[in-house]
C-alpha cells in the first residue's frame, strides 16, 4: 500500500496534465474525493480537467470546484487520468472509457470488488471513503491541506459513513474529519447544507415513496419503491431519491433494506443496504451489479413487478 502511494506521488510530481473522473450519479464521496484531489493538483501547479458523465447534484453545488466539472472531455492529450470511487471502470461512462488520450490510469477506490484496471491501483476496502485515499496521497506529497480541500475531504467522509453512523466509520475516518475541522471546516455549516437544505419536491416524492413499504422475510428485510409515475406527479427526479433506502433500513429487526427505483418501463435500479450481518454485495453480484458488504446496487431489466419478484426470489434462496 505504501509503495503504491509512493509510486502515485512520483507520477504526480513528474507529470503535468491530469484528467479526473468518477462514477455516474456522483454522490458525496465521488464528488468530495475528486474535487479534493483536483484542488491538491491545481495548487501544486498541475493542469486539471474534471469530467463526470452525469451533472453535479444541486445538493453538492456548494463544494469548491463543483462548477469546474465538465460534461464532455476536451479533445487534447493528458499525461494521467485518476479514476475515483468507481467500483468498475464502465461506471465512468462511454465517453471516458472510449477516450484514447487520457494517459496512464490511477485507480483510487475502497470497493472490495474493484478490478485492477489502472497502471496504479490504490484499493483499500478498510478506508471509510475514497476521500481517505486522497488524504493519504496528500500527506505523502507533503501537501498542507487548506480550507477548500478540507471541506471536500470532510464531505467525502461524512457522506460515505452516513454521518459516522455506518460500520465503516473507523478511527481513521474520525481522525481525518477532526483534522479537517482544524483546517477550517465548519461542521454545522456542512450539516446544514447536506441535511437541512432539501427542495420541497424531495419531500413530496418521499411522501409518495413511503406508502410502498414492504416488510418481508419475517421482518428481516424491507423495501420501498419509486416509480416513473411518482416522478411525473411531483416533478422530482432520481437525484432527489438519495437516502430513501435508509428508511426501511431504520426499522427495528430489518437487516437488509432494498430500494427499487424505476428507470424506464423495462429497467429498474435496485439498491441494497445492510446493517452489517448480511453481505448485500452477494445479492447485487447475482444480478450483475457490485458494491460493498453493507451497500451495493445493480440495474435489472424488467417491469417493477418482475424485478421485485427476481429480487425477492433471490433473497429467499440466500437469507
Amino acid at each position: 500500500m505504501t509503495e503504491t502511494i509512493q509510486s502515485i506521488v512520483e507520477e504526480i510530481r513528474s507529470n503535468k496534465s491530469f484528467l479526473l473522473t468518477s462514477h455516474e450519479g456522483p454522490d458525496g464521496d465521488a464528488l468530495g474525493s475528486t474535487l479534493a484531489l483536483a484542488s491538491i493538483l491545481r495548487k501544486t501547479g498541475k493542469d486539471v480537467v474534471i469530467h463526470f458523465r452525469d451533472p453535479v447534484p444541486d445538493l453538492y453545488g456548494f463544494l469548491p470546484g463543483a462548477d469546474t466539472v465538465l460534461a464532455h472531455i476536451p479533445d487534447r492529450n493528458f499525461d494521467m487520468a485518476f479514476v475515483l470511487d468507481i467500483g468498475e471502470l464502465s461506471r465512468a461512462g462511454n465517453e471516458f472509457c472510449s477516450f484514447s488520450r487520457k494517459g496512464k490510469i490511477v485507480n483510487l477506490d475502497h470497493h472490495l470488488g474493484c478490478g485492477n484496471f489502472g497502471t496504479h491501483n490504490l484499493i483499500d476496502p478498510t478506508a471509510a471513503a475514497t476521500g481517505v485515499l486522497v488524504y493519504r496521497i496528500a500527506c505523502a506529497l507533503g501537501y498542507r491541506i487548506d480550507a477548500e480541500t478540507a471541506l471536500c475531504l470532510y464531505v467525502s467522509i461524512i457522506t460515505d459513513t452516513g454521518s459516522f453512523r455506518y460500520s465503516n466509520a473507523n478511527r481513521e475516518a474520525f481522525t481525518i474529519a477532526g483534522e479537517m475541522i482544524e483546517c477550517g471546516v465548519n461542521a454545522w455549516d456542512v450539516a446544514e447544507q447536506l441535511y437541512e437544505n432539501q427542495p420541497r419536491k424531495r419531500l413530496e416524492l418521499l411522501a409518495r415513496c413511503l406508502p410502498t413499504l414492504e416488510v418481508i422475510k419475517g421482518g428481516l428485510a424491507a423495501s420501498v419503491t419509486v416509480s416513473l409515475d411518482m416522478y411525473a406527479d411531483t416533478g422530482a427526479d432520481a437525484e432527489l431519491t438519495d437516502g430513501f433506502v435508509n428508511y426501511p433500513r431504520s426499522i427495528k429487526g430489518v437487516e437488509v433494506a432494498i430500494f427499487f427505483r424505476q428507470i424506464s418501463e423495462q429497467k429498474v435500479k435496485v439498491g441494497f443496504r445492510s446493517k452489517g450481518k448480511v453481505n448485500v454485495a452477494v445479492f447485487s453480484a447475482a444480478l450483475g451489479g457490485g458494491g460493498h458488504h453493507n451497500a451495493a446496487g445493480c440495474t435489472v431489466d424488467g417491469t417493477l413487478d418482475e424485478v421485485k419478484s427476481k429480487v425477492y426470489t433471490l433473497m429467499d434462496a440466500v437469507l
